[in-house]
């Protein structure tokens, strides 16, 4: 897939949209200004960051000044390229390395991806440096045919299901069927999508590496 040729879900996990219907409405996020500010803190020029996170200057550029959203894919290359990790680039947090630390993420208090397909809930977003993207996830879509395109993204996913029930798509095998209690765990980069089978929508538990 090309830079300029993104999955509808992708696109939507990496911007922080309103959510619809009642409850409070989330700005969205200047992913490109967060990018420029840590690549200008490091004294970078976009050639050099562009090469350290395996992307062109031109692709670099246009998230920069807002003019793509990039894939997960790309979202994670910038991360490792900029020596931070993925939740760094969707809000400020200290950059030096710690130790010996942990998050408590209340019910409900994590924050918020709404896409689509399905709606995030990133958890322990205030930590720097994860090896590993927690998040539960709601799952709206009913069908297939709701995504643009498999979802694809570098490292490993891990999913349990909290409730209801899902069908799990990968690209190499057949459609799982997955109850509450049910785990998978699979090759990111090989296609996958989920989508919820029964009659209220299905909330899982998703684990990325980064």
């Amino acid at each position: 897939m090309s830079d300029g040729e993104q999955s509808r879900e992708a696109r939507d996990l990496l911007r922080i949209a309103a959510h619809e219907g009642e409850g409070p409405r989330v700005a969205p996020l200047r992913l490109g200004e967060r990018v420029r500010a840590i690549r200008r803190a490091r004294n970078w020029t976009l050639e050099e960051a562009a090469g350290r996170a395996g992307l062109a200057r031109s692709t670099l550029s246009k998230i920069e000044n807002e003019q793509m959203s990039p894939t997960f894919d790309a979202v994670q290359k910038l991360a490792r390229g900029l020596d931070i990790d993925v939740p760094q680039l969707f809000q400020p947090a200290p950059l030096d390395r710690v130790s010996g630390r942990r998050a408590v993420t209340r019910a409900g208090a994590g924050r918020p991806h709404p896409t689509a397909t399905y709606e995030h809930e990133l958890l322990a977003p205030e930590l720097s440096r994860k090896r590993m993207l927690p998040y539960k996830a709601v799952i709206h879509a009913r069908d297939f045919g709701e995504f643009d395109d498999w979802v694809r993204h570098e490292g490993e996913e891990f999913l349990l299901v909290l409730s209801g029930s899902i069908r799990l798509y990968t690209e190499f095998y057949e459609p799982a069927e997955l109850g509450e209690g049910d785990s998978a765990y699979y090759d990111g980069a090989m296609g996958h999508c989920v989508i919820s089978t029964g009659p209220e929508d299905a909330t899982i538990l998703w684990v990325t590496t980064s």
